[in-house]
């Protein structure tokens, strides 16, 4: 009959130390200790085996005990040291039944205690092996050199960060400061609490001799994201002439992967081709890794084909390779060829979809991951969340919203700062305040995030106001925050604010304008009609201006009808993008307001010659959870008939509130009523018909736009807004447009 031993409850003490022992060194409280729960383990099959070292469970271990004290051998030492040992070490053992036994020994040696110590570390209890640390030292037993290793190799961040210090006063005390496997703990232990300075002090001190400590500060520097000084402390060991193992290898991999360094990644790879350091499963998918992450497919693709065998992992790596470069197909081809995925490879292959902006394919992945029913992390919503972005789709982005918070996904800044562009760029500001307002930390993602959404939306003052309470918290502005605030002042024309900005940037925060900036400068002065101070602005800028800079002042151009000004920005423009399409149109627009005809048309026949397309309008919507695609004079649409009657009922109706078609923009060489045809198909008006006919009264129909809006489909959106008493929202290539009671935010300046 096996021994039945009942559970017991492990009483912890106040202290750490009792004063007579050590005199200044920090005592441990015990009050944060919690009292060891009943710890299980699951019966094994009984075997016929009657001794410690072929004992496989602990139905045997407790057979064999009961066998121990019915020889009267129950108090024993060696039997004592055997099954605690077991217990505390075997993969199945029972620290109940080692504490039990435990409590039997009218005076356990230290190395008794040392394995006590060691067991409630394996299982990852680590306030338990504190505490019998502290009944150790009540009990007059020193520590030795085994000790301390055991007692902090299972620390967990939380308990290195209550009690490292204090562990590493009492290794100073006994002596044991210098001793290599007490440093390497330490290393591990303070780089686990993110005390990496510390960390990197007692490694200086160490010897340097042993692979253990430099792999224990190299993985520290990973876990701190600091992967350049895991390159920098790789270089070092290589001169110090200590040979590395593949766990080096493998740390030095992932942050050459991080780094995107492919020279260190070579360098790693020749330890392995040399034969230096010996092959593994883990090496070789760390391997794959960094070559794909680094660009070099191909070598990851060699490595992958040789492998023996493959796992999820070296599947991945390949997937990711392939889409990052942006092959995709040929990422599809062997992500469906997978044997199995996890949430790691379908979002290493959502993320090459989004990479080349193919958003629609994004959410229709994500589906066939759910119906997969693999769960998604937070890496996975992040993406998701920014393809809903994209695309508008604002019902799929607050269903993301609700399956983090159902699936309790983990909801940490990066997926918070996804979930406010994403309200931002569908046009909810206020949802987007309202995240904002309930965040605990906010990062410099999250300030720039609200401040460029707030300036493309038209709150302009918000943002600048915003800009204010982000240089309070004691935040850095960077490139990215400068550019949404530069855009807030060109969308609400604040001239003198930009300017005043502009030099601000790096007076104050030591941030170099890019050309960026100047395009944003370029924009804000030539929307405000001073293009000739626009012009001279291009003309001082300290590096070549791009396309962004003339397009800049094209736009200004047209929008102030100034054909001269126009001709010198698209000739410019075309220098450098001859090809670009949109050119030769706004060109075409400007010389027909200001109805120079003829211009108009040599501009078109030299497109036709030069084989020159216009990039056609599109338009996208979300109804119902589904995003639907509108080109222009588009008839492929399963409610195409509908969607055309609804928009000869709209016009109709628009009519008779004053609604006269604006064509001055519209070719000079086709007849009044056929330019009246043309502007009624174009596909912002084609997505709120739609809109209208698909959703009952009072919902807000919200329309990505790939071109800037025009102004006759900007005047009917207001009327629209009025008569059918809906907000219409219109996101196009710069901006959105708030229609609300026959009014626009932008308040007709775009």
């Amino acid at each position: 009959m096996p021994l039945s031993i009942p559970s017991k409850t492990l009483s912890l003490h106040s202290s750490l130390i009792k004063k007579k022992m050590v005199t200044m060194v920090p005592s441990i409280s015990t009050t944060h200790l919690p009292q060891l729960t009943h710890l299980h383990s699951s019966p094994q099959t009984n075997l016929p085996l009657s001794s410690f070292e072929s004992c496989k469970s602990m139905d045997q271990l407790k057979q064999i005990h009961s066998q121990a004290i019915q020889k009267g051998l129950a108090s024993d030492p060696f039997v004592h040291s055997k099954i605690i040992a077991f217990c505390c070490k075997h993969e199945l053992g029972c620290m109940n039944y080692a504490r039990y036994v435990f409590d039997t020994i009218p005076q356990p040696n230290l190395f008794i205690w040392n394995t006590m110590i060691r067991g409630y570390s394996r299982i990852k209890f680590p306030k338990c092996a504190v505490s019998m640390y502290v009944e150790m030292l009540e009990k007059n037993v020193k520590p030795d050199h085994y000790t301390f290793p055991f007692l902090l190799k299972g620390f967990t961040s939380d308990v290195a960060l209550q009690f490292g210090k204090m562990i590493h006063a009492h290794v100073w005390k006994f002596g044991f400061d210098s001793n290599l496997f007490v440093q390497n703990a330490m290393i591990h232990m303070y780089c686990l609490c993110g005390e990496i300075d510390i960390a990197r002090g007692i490694f200086d001190m160490s010897s340097k001799i042993d692979v253990v400590t430099w792999n224990a500060m190299i993985s520290g520097y990973n876990r701190s994201k600091l992967f350049d000084e895991s390159r920098k402390l790789f270089d070092a060991m290589e001169k110090k002439g200590v040979l590395p193992t593949s766990v080096t290898l493998v740390l030095v991999l992932s942050a050459s992967s991080k780094l995107k360094n492919l020279e260190t990644g070579r360098q790693v790879h020749q330890y392995v081709v040399s034969g230096k350091v010996e092959t593994n499963f883990i090496l070789e998918n760390a391997l794959i890794d960094m070559y794909a992450v680094c660009g070099a497919v191909g070598m990851a693709l060699g490595i992958f084909q040789s492998m023996k065998e493959r796992d999820v992992i070296s599947w991945t790596a390949i997937v990711k390779g392939f889409a990052y470069s942006g092959q995709v197909d040929l990422a599809r081809k062997y992500f469906d060829q997978m044997p199995e995925r996890d949430s790691v490879s379908w979002t290493a292959m959502i993320d090459g979809y989004l990479r080349l902006n193919q958003f629609k394919e994004v959410l229709m992945l994500f589906r066939k991951m759910q119906s997969a029913k693999v769960e998604p992390d937070e890496f996975t919503m992040v993406s998701i969340l920014t393809a809903c972005a994209h695309l508008g789709a604002l019902e799929l982005g607050e269903w993301v919203k609700a399956y983090i918070e159902k699936n309790q996904v983990k909801n940490d800044i990066y997926v918070t700062n996804a979930l406010i562009d994403m309200y931002f760029k569908c046009g909810n500001v206020e949802k987007a305040v309202r995240v904002f307002d309930k965040m605990a930390r906010k990062d410099k993602f999250t300030w720039t995030a609200m401040i460029v959404g707030l300036a493309i939306n038209g709150h302009g003052k918000e943002a600048l106001d915003m800009l204010s309470d982000m240089l309070r918290a004691q935040i850095t502005p960077d490139e990215v925050t400068y550019i949404g605030v530069l855009c807030a002042c060109t969308h609400t024309c604040m001239v003198d604010e930009g300017r005043k900005l502009f030099c601000s940037m790096t007076m104050e925060h030591g941030v170099e304008p890019n050309v960026a900036h100047y395009g944003c400068m370029v924009d804000l002065l030539g929307r405000a009609g001073h293009l000739r101070e626009a012009h001279e602005f291009i003309e001082n800028m300290p590096m070549k201006p791009n396309s962004i800079v003339w397009g800049a002042l094209l736009g200004a151009s047209r929008v102030h009808k100034n054909v001269e000004m126009a001709e010198m920005a698209a000739k410019q423009l075309l220098q450098l993008e001859p090809e670009n399409g949109a050119v030769y149109v706004l060109l075409c627009n400007i010389y027909a307001a200001c109805n120079r005809g003829e211009k108009s048309r040599e501009v078109r026949k030299m497109m036709m010659d030069r084989g020159i397309k216009k990039t056609p309008g599109c338009s996208l919507i979300e109804m119902n959870g589904i995003v639907h695609e509108f080109m222009a004079g588009d008839q492929s649409h399963p409610q195409s008939e509908e969607i055309y009657l609804k928009v000869e009922e709209m016009i109709e109706d628009l009519k008779f509130a004053g609604y006269l078609p604006d064509t001055s923009e519209m070719s000079l060489d086709i007849g009044e009523e056929e330019r009246e045809n043309a502007l009624h198909r174009h596909s912002e008006k084609l997505a709120i018909a739609f809109g209208l006919i698909s959703s009952e009264p009072g919902v807000t129909i919200r329309i990505v736009k790939n071109l800037r809006i025009c102004v006759d489909c900007h005047h009917v959106a207001k009327l629209v807004s009025r008569m059918y008493n809906r907000e219409v929202i219109v996101r196009d290539k710069t901006r959105f447009h708030h229609f609300r009671n026959g009014s626009c935010s932008c308040k007709d300046y775009w």
